[in-house]
């Protein structure tokens, strides 16, 4: 099968994480691929030698799709090398580990996550349609967290909540404006699936114990993967517009905040 004729992906924040399993997913399932990173050459190009094992035609860009104008630049370029996309996975979206309150962020790092999980999305999402429109075909995957839906308080992480959250209602607004033209649009929420963890396999967690969550073991990026790989199927255009929690029955918002008073 040539590659205009294959499913093409672009993964926005492929290189690394949750992304570059994704990428790892759908190439098993036969999927071309576009890997963006923004920072990671090296990563992205060791990615994509790896993806080509699975006889794939694989590319990577370069590109801070929180940019309008480099958002176009890659989808363009997508479909200048593989002739179409037909799934976009939005796995970009800085996190901040430490716990503050907003308060205690700076204007640099409130627009950091802003412009990371929010305006990427948008942009990347605004270029990719038109081309999806036209096969009347498309699915669309963006990153939440367990409960986004719910819009709960999540103290000490209220820009990187906030962002979320708006994509909530953005992924819904969208699923229905989509429908009528084959796009799906739908969100996966991982638990807290954090450092190596992101790249492991479900067989290698399977080995490891974690207290905190109620299946007892802690989460991997295949468990993301697989979910995302579903969504991805063209049969599985009847599911569109939702919020899909992947915690292992992991609740990781806490009621109250844990940073420090000064």
């Amino acid at each position: 099968m040539t590659s205009h004729q294959s499913r093409v992906a672009l993964i926005a924040g492929g290189s690394r994480g949750l992304g570059r399993m994704a990428a790892v997913e759908l190439a098993r399932a036969g999927w071309d691929l576009m890997i963006n990173y923004r920072q990671g050459e090296e990563e992205a190009n060791r990615l994509v030698h790896h993806l080509r094992e699975y006889g794939r035609e694989v590319e990577a860009v370069q590109a801070d799709v929180s940019q309008r104008t480099e958002a176009a630049r890659l989808v363009e370029r997508t479909v200048s090398r593989f002739g179409r996309v037909d799934a976009l996975v939005h796995a970009v979206g800085p996190f901040l580990r430490e716990r503050r309150r907003f308060v205690d962020y700076s204007v640099e790092e409130i627009e950091q996550l802003i412009n990371g999980n929010f305006r990427s999305a948008v942009m990347t999402i605004h270029s990719v349609l038109p081309h999806m429109r036209r096969k009347q075909f498309g699915r669309i995957i963006l990153f939440g967290f367990g409960r986004a839906g719910e819009a709960p308080a999540w103290p000490d992480r209220a820009i990187y909540a906030a962002t979320k959250t708006a994509l909530v209602s953005f992924t819904k607004s969208l699923a229905v404006e989509e429908a009528p033209y084959g796009i799906t649009v739908n969100m996966v929420c991982p638990g807290d699936i954090v450092g190596a963890n992101k790249e492991k396999t479900i067989q290698d967690v399977r080995r490891l114990s974690d207290e905190e969550t109620p299946l007892g073991r802690p989460g991997s990026g295949e468990d993301v993967a697989r979910v995302i790989r579903f969504l991805c199927e063209a049969d599985s255009d009847f599911v569109t517009g939702n919020v899909i929690n992947i915690t292992g029955g992991l609740d990781v918002i806490h009621p109250v905040s844990k940073a420090p008073l000064e």
